[in-house]
């Protein structure tokens, strides 16, 4: 008599995967415990946030009124007929073109300065570092008064030492409001930056010095073809974060200048809360939110691509 036996088909890669990483977790089930906090409110307030925001894009979306008709792409069309969100972009580029380099520059020449043998480093470093941890609204009011037309501590200093002959409104003058937000934010950004150079000059090898200096090569030299090389990852890292947060700026544009005058400090994070949380058009604001997102996308992978060959790791 022949004995027949079933044979159960193996379960898919994918499935055994799946099931594996199933049974870890029950393993694991107090680490999941105590992270699910952490995980309730990063699925509420950035998945589900992210994907309503996405459905929103695609409605006339107003707080104030009960019906939010479809509307498809017109919130994006939109956009590009919106003489103002081009504006908002140019201002943004602008603040980010001078801004950018301006911070990762100074952050390099302090970190550059504090690397060598000074004394009362630490105390330089902290003093540095403090902008930082400062709370930005604590920073942009501690500004908003300094650049103050009548009374503001930095034009009573230009008038004492005779460098200008009347007061500036520095946050008032449409030629003056991005300059100034653009010093405020390299003032506010230069300690991290610091702190990241400091971290990749003391990684370098003083072994690769001291065998430049006994071939001959000057300051310059071992600054060019030793430091600037091997802080290229790190000038990248700084570079992509810089770009990102610089886009994104909001908070101390609102409090200094609130747009500025006739819009020369609009950049596209005001805009966009002005049109989101003034106008009460979140369709239009969450569209324009993913425009902004998609921009940011774009130039990291464009500077990804195009620094990739001057990394060395």
């Amino acid at each position: 008599m022949a004995v027949t036996t079933s044979i159960q088909p193996k379960p898919t890669r994918k499935y055994s995967k799946w099931r594996d990483t199933l049974r870890q977790a029950r393993k694991q089930w107090s680490a999941y415990l105590f992270l699910s906090p952490w995980i309730i409110v990063f699925c509420v307030f950035t998945l589900f946030s992210l994907a309503f925001s996405f459905y929103l894009s695609f409605h006339e979306w107003n707080i104030l009124e009960s019906a939010k008709p479809f509307v498809g792409f017109e919130n994006y069309t939109r956009l590009f007929e919106d003489k103002r969100f081009w504006q908002a972009l140019w201002n943004t580029i602008l603040f980010t073109g001078f801004g950018v380099p301006l911070g990762i520059g100074s952050g390099l020449l302090i970190a550059l300065l504090l690397n060598t043998k000074v004394k009362g480093q630490g105390i330089f470093r902290t003093l540095y570092y403090i902008p930082v941890i400062t709370p930005l609204v604590v920073s942009s009011v501690i500004w908003k008064w300094l650049y103050q037309g009548d009374y503001g501590l930095i034009n009573y200093y230009l008038l004492k030492f005779g460098i200008i002959k009347e007061k500036l409104l520095w946050l008032a003058d449409p030629n003056l409001a991005m300059p100034a937000l653009i010093i405020m934010g390299v003032w506010m950004g230069t300690g991290g930056t610091m702190v990241m150079y400091l971290a990749g000059l003391q990684s370098i090898p003083s072994e690769l010095y001291d065998a430049a200096m006994v071939d001959g090569a000057s300051s310059y030299q071992r600054m060019m073809y030793i430091t600037v090389p091997l802080l290229a990852p790190t000038t990248f890292y700084l570079l992509v974060t810089s770009v990102i947060g610089s886009f994104q700026s909001f908070a101390h544009i609102y409090i200094m200048t609130g747009g500025g005058p006739l819009r020369r400090t609009t950049v596209i994070g005001y805009y966009l809360y002005e049109k989101g949380f003034r106008h009460f058009e979140m369709g239009y604001a969450s569209a324009m939110a993913y425009v902004l997102f998609a921009i940011i996308f774009i130039f990291t992978i464009f500077q990804m691509k195009f620094m990739k060959g001057d990394i060395e790791y």
